[in-house]
């Protein structure tokens, strides 16, 4: 991520306090939660806090990005982002991510494997099933 972002801050004073609104994009790169490969995610972020004059005891009338008349803008934009991430982030919608049986990429390699292997641990179970289906 580059140091610097364009952004668009506009205070916007009303009767009873000040509206601040935040506008930028985000690129985020990281690993896709199904194959692994690189993912981008690019996000629109656009924020709105508020904040009173007077705002006494109300904590919703308060933002806790504006500390003593200075706006922290570095916390409330990390904030932001981490609230518009995606629960997945992907490399794409449709990826069909890592084989369950050899760990090879099913986007690269799309196959099935022919035989299904058996947990060992279930070996017991599956002899019991084996005798009562016997009988």
């Amino acid at each position: 991520m580059p140091e610097t972002v364009p952004a668009e801050l506009v205070l916007t004073k009303a009767s009873t306090g000040t509206v601040l609104d935040l506008r930028f994009r985000a690129r985020l790169h990281g690993p896709c939660f199904r194959c692994l490969d690189d993912a981008v995610l690019d996000l629109p972020i656009d924020a709105r806090e508020y904040q009173a004059t007077s705002p006494g005891e109300a904590e919703e009338l308060r933002t806790p990005y504006v500390v003593d008349n200075t706006l922290d803008l570095a916390s409330w934009s990390r904030d932001v982002v981490a609230l518009a991430l995606p629960n997945k982030i992907l490399c794409r919608p449709d990826c069909a991510g890592l084989c369950p049986v050899c760990g090879k990429d099913l986007n690269d390699e799309p196959h099935t494997h022919e035989e299904e292997t058996a947990d060992p641990r279930w070996s017991a179970l599956q002899a019991l099933r084996e005798r009562l289906e016997a009988k």
